[in-house]
């Protein structure tokens, strides 16, 4: 049985959306994408992510294959965020590799693949947010720091232990022996 996807029109004036119409559908045949396009919202975890709206710069070379068209390159950008120790902000760039192919309507990857295996096109449009996506998002640390040896909070007073004195500590005295503190306190 066919598949029918239910397929939402692809607005070929997005910045992530790529029109191929001047790809030659022949194996081998390649041409150069260079965009610079605004970043989609969501894009990253909860403590580090690519701001909404920033710049993305995609490095891509788009392939005629006999299945489709075959995107790779890198994409580049800047990412912010906070250390998951001390909350210090953190502000960096990434650079990833992208490399995914996008069916052709009818092809016979669209019967041989489930439907989210490979992203496929609409006419000659290409959606490469989810690729954009997912190149980027999965190469993110889970627990970002703002440097390899952050020391963090203290767990007591939640300064930086880099603000904090080398001695710095704090009393942990238990309940059960206060009444011999105050007794002591009363011979001295």
């Amino acid at each position: 049985m066919p598949k029918s996807p239910v397929q939402n029109h692809l607005d070929p004036r997005l910045p992530l959306v790529v029109d191929t119409t001047k790809l030659p559908r022949q194996p081998g045949a390649t041409r150069a994408l260079k965009r610079v396009a605004p970043a989609p919202a969501d894009l990253g975890l909860e403590l580090i992510g690519v701001p909404e709206g920033s710049d993305l710069e995609l490095d891509l070379e788009l392939t005629s294959v006999s299945e489709g068209v075959y995107v790779s390159g890198r994409v580049r950008g800047s990412l912010t965020g906070e250390c998951g120790r001390c909350l210090n902000e953190i502000s960096e760039s990434f650079d990833v590799a992208i490399a995914e192919l996008f069916a052709y309507e009818d092809s016979t990857t669209e019967e041989t693949t489930d439907e989210d295996e490979v992203g496929r096109m609409q006419g000659d449009l290409i959606d490469l947010e989810p690729a954009v996506r997912d190149a980027i998002v999965l190469t993110l640390p889970t627990n970002p720091l703002c440097r390899p040896d952050c020391p963090g909070l203290c767990p007591e007073c939640g300064v930086h232990f880099d603000d904090l004195p080398a001695d710095h500590s704090h009393e942990a005295a238990d309940p059960r022996w206060a009444a011999l503190r105050n007794l002591k306190e009363t011979e001295e």
